[in-house]
């Protein structure tokens, strides 16, 4: 397929080629779909590797707390810790690619030990309330901040 003006080609050629132009109208019947809108997923990360000290896990953790204002709470111990977090995102595909990459893109600016994901747990805002309803699933995240384990 040729790509331009649709008619004849102004070097002499009689073929034509195919343009695709969006004129707002409808057909009858027709629907145009909207994008998706955002949703609230809650994200739960664990991460883990070689010890690390202490003083410096939490500094770290709060430095993401800073940087990721979304942030609800952390627990963190010298070899693992879990973030707990309130993420915004079309569908869970993207809410989960946000997670998995969280920890690698702040390792260096917030000072974080250099762990793997080990789990992560995303789940839409409905799914996280009802859970709490029925008595089961994540403690409310109380008290707000960094916390050992």
């Amino acid at each position: 397929m040729k790509r331009g003006r649709p008619g004849p080609s102004s070097r002499g050629t009689a073929e034509r080629t195919l343009v695709s132009v969006d004129s707002g109208e409808q057909a009858a019947g027709e629907r145009r779909e909207e994008p998706p809108a955002s949703r609230l997923w809650h994200v739960t990360l664990s991460v883990s590797g070689p010890r690390a000290p202490l003083p410096e896990v939490r500094r770290g953790l709060e430095q993401l707390a800073h940087d990721h204002p979304f942030l609800l709470t952390s627990r963190y111990a010298s070899d693992h810790a879990e973030i707990r977090y309130w993420e915004e995102a079309r569908d869970l595909h993207d809410a989960a690619a946000i997670a998995l990459r969280l920890w690698g893109e702040h390792r260096a600016s917030a000072g974080l030990p250099p762990w793997e994901t080990v789990g992560l747990e995303v789940i839409d805002r409905e799914t996280y309330h009802q859970r709490l309803a029925e008595g089961y699933g994540p403690a409310p995240a109380v008290p707000v901040g960094v916390h050992p384990f």
